[in-house]
């Protein structure tokens, strides 16, 4: 499950979806070009003179110089060699060394892979043959100036980082702070706001409710947890998230703002998060959002300034009165430290999973089956066409109170009255 180079199971199968590759701002500058790796493999990512983006295979197909020192000219990637120039298809334009007449060059083409760009994300097709649609989730079609993408280092496979966003009963512990902050400034951080339809800050929600009721049922894009806190003798906090198959996954930010990652991996032992923040409610503060993460996070490789080499900032003091780790208030640490920590593949025939972790397990089961069934030919969940990514929408994410009795009809009303009073939702969807 964590082995992801060329032919191996489980990187056949996340060859067959859309991945990311890098951020979009990654490419801004002088010069938009970058080595990147995905999935164990070497590749150029670049955006030509016409603002095509392209993705080659790194070694030049001459005698394996490293294309991503390669001149933007000309239409294409230039490779310093010898002066041979490929376009964002792979084709060879140009063999300079060769005689004038010769052409030479239209035997030779570079392996290309098609490239999109969705709300600030650069997303890489792998596989072979034609590339599946992307779902007409929310974080692909909100307008840009709802949206927020940004993304950050995880130094172990992309398998257990994963798993953290699907484990709803963490939060009160990894994520537990001793004081609750005011929320006035809770703008763009994570676990800061307070829910809907309350007064109470998040914060306390997880410090004082460590035994949430967790449900959890299959959906066509892959599953939804329940989790449930409750409050007092008649309400309950509900917080709605989802796992989208294979490798992402939805969950609220704010009461108005939900986070759509995904967990790619750089090679066997190393990821990236990539995520998409999205706005039901104004225009985000893009500048804001990036100020406070360019604050914690170093470029250009996006790596926590609190991390491994560090001790993920520890100290004991904190620890004893701040917050349950002692790492800081970026709950991005907090799950650093929890999934590092474990190695940078995990011995998982040590686990002990309990209740509470049955979603990890069903996901395990529904990712083998769906190796199983890739490796025997067949099409595995969430390989969609046209017509079925249309129809996939949402997915609903929700974090508020609700009556204890009549939860299901709540976060299900809670949902779609944001969406109403959303600006861009209508026109977007059609809804």
């Amino acid at each position: 499950m964590t082995r992801v180079g060329a032919g191996t199971p489980a990187g056949s199968l996340l060859r067959r979806y859309w991945q990311p590759v890098a951020l979009a701002e990654e490419l801004e500058g002088r010069r938009p070009a970058k080595a990147v790796q995905l999935l164990g493999q070497k590749f150029v990512l670049f955006r030509d003179d016409r603002g095509r983006y392209g993705l080659l295979d790194r070694d030049c197909p001459h005698r394996g110089a490293d294309l991503s020192f390669g001149r933007l000219e000309d239409g294409g990637l230039r490779c310093l060699f010898h002066g041979w120039l490929f376009d964002v298809e792979g084709n060879c334009l140009q063999v300079p060394s060769e005689p004038e007449s010769s052409a030479f060059c239209k035997r030779i083409r570079q392996k290309a892979y098609p490239v999109v760009l969705r709300n600030g994300i650069l997303f890489a097709y792998l596989g072979d043959g034609e590339a599946p649609a992307l779902p007409a989730f929310d974080c692909f079609v909100a307008p840009d100036a709802y949206t927020f993408a940004f993304k950050g280092l995880m130094e172990c496979n992309w398998l257990q980082a994963l798993e953290v966003g699907i484990d709803p009963a963490h939060a009160s512990y990894l994520h537990r702070f001793a004081k609750d902050e005011d929320t006035d400034g809770a703008y763009g951080k994570q676990f800061r706001s307070s829910s809907a339809d309350s007064e109470i800050p998040v914060t306390r929600l997880m410090r004082e409710c460590g035994r949430p009721d967790i449900k959890i049922e299959t959906t066509a894009y892959g599953m939804r947890l329940v989790a449930l806190r409750q409050v007092g003798d008649s309400r309950t906090h509900v917080r709605v998230t989802n796992l989208v198959f294979p490798q992402a996954f939805v969950i609220p930010m704010s009461s108005d703002m939900t986070i759509s990652q995904w967990h790619v991996p750089i090679d066997d032992v190393n990821c990236y998060w990539y995520a998409i923040f999205t706005s039901f409610g104004g225009e985000v503060d893009k500048k804001k959002m990036r100020d406070q993460r360019l604050a914690l996070y170093e470029l250009p490789d996006y790596r926590s300034r609190r991390n491994r080499s560090n001790n993920y900032g520890y100290d004991p003091d904190e620890q004893s009165s701040e917050t349950y780790t002692g790492m800081g208030h970026d709950i991005n640490v907090h799950d650093n430290w929890a999934v590092e920590s474990q190695g940078r593949i995990q011995d998982r025939t040590r686990e002990h999973l309990a209740p509470s972790d049955r979603a990890i397990a069903m996901y395990r089961r529904m990712l083998v089956e769906a190796i199983e069934k890739n490796g025997a030919g067949e099409t595995p969940p969430m390989v969609l066409d046209a017509l079925v990514a249309r129809s996939l929408t949402g997915p609903a994410s929700v974090d508020g109170i609700g009556p204890l009795d009549g939860w299901e009809r709540y976060w299900k009303e809670a949902d779609a009255d944001r969406r109403r009073k959303a600006a861009w939702y209508l026109s977007a969807t059609g809804a």
